[in-house]
């Protein structure tokens, strides 16, 4: 079965508004275009229920039930419990305040294990407690090629590790590391995991339950939504960590960790998401199972359409000798989401693109460490071309005829 291309777009007010006609899309990295039901959700939320919600008069109430709706609905797509779900202003932010619980719960020299991989919102609030009297240990990566072998863990777990952060997909890499395995691998040693999905989330939702991470982090506005950061915060562990929020909302999982006031309508119109995923299921399966089989099958099609338009552009990008491939070389191993180093700054070559009708960028992407690590100097920086399941393959042909030009 292969994804309905023509039924996907279909679902993107984008994909018919006439200032974007002919424009192929290649920065979804960077946020990919919202889909219709989300931004139905939260025009009607603004429209009629913008308000404080919980309250019982009507309006106040239903906002309440479409903000429960999305936790729950997400919570069930990710195979985890509602409240192991929470909402906060941006990955980054989400990160901050976790580590800063983590800072209080453990004890001077105590360890944390972070990668050279990351994109920065995974790295810098765990290195930045190194002045509390953390040992901040890191997990390098291949120089060469941007690999994270899960061999070269073992020479840094011992029973003073408390905590390992590594990406499920670097966003310059695009290799998809291996969650359940690494995080078994953690959790024997007597660690807790902690996952940026930011990278991998836009390619199908993954089950979190069966990844085994204790935290996995990902972004709303990359996974066809608003601009919110989605933590799953597994209860063994956000039982332990201390309350971050108020006070008086300690005893409420899903608030212990988001101290920020709730953005009402942008949580609620999450839920669009859902409907969205519900739509492409509908489209392609008849059967009825539960949601997290659903979202697993609607992965698994998104997977598929973008392996079979990726391997082109790798092959295409792999026979440049004027130009560095980072990471894999291989559809299977990798996200959609190709950086290039070339002889010049990514920013020119993507400024030359767009004269070409290609939107694609160039820069560090909040990822100096993995640049710097891979010998990419990140001021020249370097051209990403990313894309995601509505990407047509017309539009690849045409990214890689606008690079003959470029490169």
């Amino acid at each position: 079965m292969q994804l309905d291309v023509d039924f996907v777009r279909g679902q993107f007010p984008a994909f018919s508004e006439p200032s974007l006609a002919k424009q192929a899309f290649f920065e979804n990295a960077g946020g990919s275009y919202a889909c219709g039901p989300v931004i139905e959700r939260l025009t009607r939320f603004y429209r009629e229920r913008k308000v404080q919600p919980y309250a019982p008069y009507d309006a106040s109430r239903v906002a309440g039930e479409e903000m429960d709706e999305a936790r729950q609905r997400l919570a069930a797509i990710l195979g985890v419990a509602t409240d192991e779900v929470s909402f906060g202003p941006s990955t980054t932010q989400n990160s901050y305040v976790l580590a800063q619980a983590f800072r209080q719960h453990m004890q001077p020299g105590d360890a944390i294990i972070v990668t050279d991989q990351d994109h920065e919102a995974n790295s810098g609030p765990w290195r930045r407690l190194a002045t509390e009297g953390f040992e901040i240990r890191e997990w390098q990566v291949d120089p060469e090629t941007g690999h994270l072998d899960p061999a070269d863990l073992d020479g840094l777990l011992d029973d003073r590790v408390r905590l390992v952060c590594f990406p499920h997909c670097s966003n310059v890499v695009g290799e998809i590391n291996d969650v359940a395995a690494i995080s078994a691998k953690v959790h024997a040693a007597g660690a807790v995991v902690c996952v940026d999905g930011v990278s991998y989330a836009p390619h199908g939702f993954p089950n979190v339950g069966k990844l085994g991470a204790d935290i996995y982090l990902f972004s709303a506005y990359k996974t066809y939504g608003p601009h919110q950061g989605i933590m799953v915060m597994r209860r063994a562990l956000g039982e332990k960590l201390p309350n971050q929020g108020h006070f008086f909302n300690g005893d409420v999982l899903y608030k212990r960790f988001t101290p920020a006031g709730p953005d009402h309508a942008q949580i609620a119109a999450c839920a669009g998401m859902a409907d969205y995923l519900e739509s492409l299921y509908s489209r392609h399966h008849k059967d009825r199972r539960d949601a997290a089989e659903r979202a697993a099958a609607v992965h698994d099609l998104m997977r598929a359409h973008e392996a079979r338009l990726l391997q082109p552009l790798l092959d295409y990008l792999g026979s440049k000798n004027s130009i560095r491939l980072l990471g894999p070389k291989t559809a299977a191993q990798r996200a959609p989401t190709v950086a290039v180093e070339l002889p010049g700054p990514g920013d020119d070559a993507a400024a030359a693109l767009a004269r070409h009708g290609v939107n694609a960028a160039g820069g560090d992407f909040y990822a100096v460490r993995p640049l710097r690590a891979m010998g990419v100097d990140p001021a020249k920086g370097v051209l990403r071309l990313s894309f995601v399941h509505y990407t047509t393959k017309a539009e690849v042909d045409q990214l890689i005829r606008a690079l003959d030009h470029v490169l």
